[in-house]
């Protein structure tokens, strides 16, 4: 829910900017190469060049994270599962009292 709040109010404050700046600016690349583009392209293209690598980033490392915790039950997992064998499951119910008369 934080997360689509998050993201409604930088489009409408990008909208907002947009609508108030549409302006064309001149870029200078090289010493012979100019750039003529609307102000809010320029700030989108720089927000995107910040993102996309960081996002990138963000899901490979949740990608490697659930591979080595999903690696790590599977091996939690079979290292307990030969613990539980039949010998020790029949010792450790609960036998009933008897009842021994003399």
């Amino acid at each position: 829910m934080l997360r689509t709040i998050f993201w409604v109010v930088v489009i409408a404050a990008l909208a907002a900017f947009s609508a108030a700046n549409w302006v064309p600016v001149e870029v200078r690349i090289w010493e012979g190469l100019l750039l003529e583009t609307r102000l809010p392209a320029l700030v989108i293209g720089a927000f995107a060049l910040g993102l996309v690598p960081m996002w990138f980033l963000y899901r490979a490392t949740r990608w490697r994270l659930t591979r080595r915790i999903t690696t790590l039950e599977t091996s939690l997992n079979t290292r307990a599962a030969p613990s539980l064998s039949s010998t020790n499951l029949e010792a450790a119910q609960v036998q009933p009292p008897r009842n021994e008369t003399l």
